[in-house]
């Protein structure tokens, strides 16, 4: 009989072996010398192209350990148990030792990612799975997981794997399945603390945005979420150097694991720069501003873009915990966490989105200079002959999706900041290597545009819920820009896919989708300026255009002398003086000359349209 896969979710079904069993008793009877350290025994290679080919060669299984430089188990679990002997001898033997980095290799670690770091995986020689298993394995459990797969090397079935989904025929959630995504959003929604899930805490970007959005609408609920979670999503904000710690492992938000990686100072940035300008509330306008002088002060590059991640411990000595308690003159003099500073598109891609939202938050000159400056970096050293990005200086793989999108958004945040069209033609070039690079035939878009292996798993590219989901935004958002056929069909495309009734089945939490669906199914926000850009009463509505609280947001500025808008699906008439429009469904308000007049136009506008 086959074996089932060894994980850290066991299923009410399965049974252990009687060898296996043994294995486990006899854990008490391990010797002493065996305790004995391995120092840098186990010699960890990098993922190769040939590394099944050389498994069948060598006849022996892969382990693969995906860790990440901000991971604190990951580091535990080198030093506690890849330097055992008894471990070391048992994987040098049997196993070709693998060693990824998940934030320099997007395409593993999205195959990979609902593991966590560290995730141990281990594959026979074609690639098929025997073992996975979720965070920090010790000593004894490394043991015996190695033990029983020597015993009986046998492929197990994965207890989870990324839904193939068949696309639905239109591109749109069918009612049954968005009250399905509904219930699962309300339900682990935690109304005494904010946030989402049983067991950690952090601001779900997706889930936060939907509220906010939501709540701009009017919907009070709504709002008591958005506004609950962000309040109490300060505690992860450090009150010393600014920005955000990855989560927090207690439900009220004070036990906070101290890594601090860029995805989550990115959407803390934007979604405390967008809810400032949404409520006015000083304290969401000091959460952005701490989160800004971290990205600036700390993980900014000489060049003009933005390193990775910064580490959650000094050392295995000095913790998170220990550290981060400490104030500023105190921590300095004890040393750095590690910073990462490799350089990504995709990285970068998030923050210079985050940036713009910040700036139109603040007004922050300071931030629109480093959004721009980040651009020209990545444009210059991450641009691919083809139209697309690369993810960093020296990728093993790719082109990856993720780098693709964020720079996409990016793109999209940088015409709505500035109004200077060269950004939607960069937008398009990014849009149409997207489309030719990642479509996947049968729904969705491939998170890679090559598998890192033809073997095994490897052979099934992945389809990421939270990257499609995110393409599916930015697609439909430049559709209204450019009003061409590419972005539509990436939208409607993407959109099918998430749309297929079998991806909630095993995590019907999935806010993304939410967020995709409601946007793609309406039309934005759209306030355009006409006027000169030389023109003072032009650039101080175009100000306030751009400053509208509302991430589905199109704003155009029309100066005459620049031909045609992109996408001119609306005329214009010519006045004296300059003037915003509000539009919705191809119907314009009165021309505005006060820009504080805007979002009231936009609020009875949206409730015309309710009626």
């Amino acid at each position: 009989m086959r074996r089932r896969a060894l994980t850290s979710q066991s299923s009410p079904k399965r049974s252990v072996r009687p060898a296996l069993l043994a294995l486990l008793i006899g854990f008490a009877a391990i010797p002493a010398h065996a305790a004995e350290t391995a120092g840098s025994l186990i010699a960890w290679q990098p993922w190769r192209a040939d590394l099944f080919e050389r498994a069948r060669a060598e006849r022996r299984m892969i382990i693969l350990d995906l860790e990440a430089v901000w991971c604190h188990w990951c580091h535990v679990m080198d030093a506690k148990t890849y330097r055992r002997a008894d471990v070391a001898r048992l994987i040098n033997d049997h196993f070709i030792p693998v060693r990824v980095d998940a934030d320099a290799n997007p395409d593993i670690a999205a195959r990979y990612g609902r593991w966590g770091w560290p995730a141990t995986i281990v594959f026979d020689a074609d690639g098929n799975e025997i073992v996975k298993r979720r965070g920090y394995i010790p000593p004894i459990g490394m043991l015996s997981m190695l033990e029983a797969i020597i015993a009986d090397p046998s492929p197990g079935p994965s207890v989870w794997h990324e839904p193939r989904g068949t696309p639905a025929k239109v591109a749109a959630l069918p009612d049954d399945l968005r009250a399905k995504l509904e219930q699962a959003y309300f339900e682990l929604y935690d109304p005494h603390h904010g946030g989402w899930g049983r067991i950690h805490r952090f601001v779900n970007a997706p889930a936060t945005e939907y509220a906010l959005e939501r709540a701009r609408r009017g919907q009070r609920e709504y709002e008591m979420i958005a506004r609950l979670t962000l309040h109490n999503g300060r505690r992860l904000i450090d009150p010393e150097w600014g920005g955000v710690y990855q989560y927090s492992d207690a439900l009220d938000w004070s036990s906070p694991h101290y890594e601090k990686i860029m995805y989550f100072q990115a959407e803390n940035l934007r979604l405390y720069s967008l809810a400032h300008r949404r409520w006015g509330d000083p304290a969401y306008r000091e959460a952005a501003d701490a989160i800004f002088a971290y990205v600036t002060g700390f993980l900014l590059d000489s060049g003009g873009a933005f390193y990775t991640s910064q580490d959650a411990d000094l050392s295995l000595e000095v913790d998170g915990h220990a550290y981060f308690s400490l104030a500023d003159e105190e921590r300095r003099a004890r040393g750095m966490p590690r910073i990462d500073k490799h350089i990504y598109a995709r990285e970068n891609g998030w923050l210079i989105q985050a940036l713009l939202a910040y700036y139109h938050a603040s007004d922050n000159e300071a931030a629109l200079a480093r959004a721009l400056t980040a651009t020209d970096y990545i444009m210059a050293h991450r641009r691919l002959d083809g139209g697309g990005f690369s993810h960093g200086a020296d990728d093993r793989g790719g082109p990856y999706l993720g780098d693709n999108q964020a720079m996409a958004q990016a793109f999209i945040a940088l015409y709505q900041a500035t109004g200077e069209r060269r950004w939607l033609r960069e937008l398009t070039r990014t849009l149409e290597f997207t489309e030719a690079s990642f479509r996947n035939p049968d729904g969705g878009y491939n998170s890679s545009a090559t598998e890192p292996a033809a073997a095994g798993v490897f052979a099934d590219p992945v389809r990421q819920v939270d990257e499609i989901a995110a393409l599916a935004r930015s697609a439909n958002l430049a559709a209204h820009y450019l009003g061409t056929e590419t972005p539509r069909r990436i939208a409607e495309h993407a959109m099918r896919y998430l749309a297929a009734p079998e991806l909630p089945e095993i995590f019907p939490f999935q806010p993304a989708i939410l967020l995709a669906d409601d946007e793609i199914n309406r039309a934005p926000v759209h306030i355009t300026v006409v006027g000169a850009k030389s023109d003072p009463e032009a650039v101080e509505l175009f100000a306030a255009a751009r400053a509208y609280p509302a991430s589905y947001l199109r704003v155009d500025w029309w100066d005459r002398t620049e031909g045609a808008l992109p996408n001119d699906d609306i005329v214009y008439p010519e006045l004296d003086r300059a003037a915003a429009f509000v539009c919705a469904n191809n119907a314009c308000s009165l021309p505005l000359a006060d820009g504080d007049a805007i979002a009231a136009r936009v609020a009875e506008l949206e409730r015309e349209l309710a009626r």
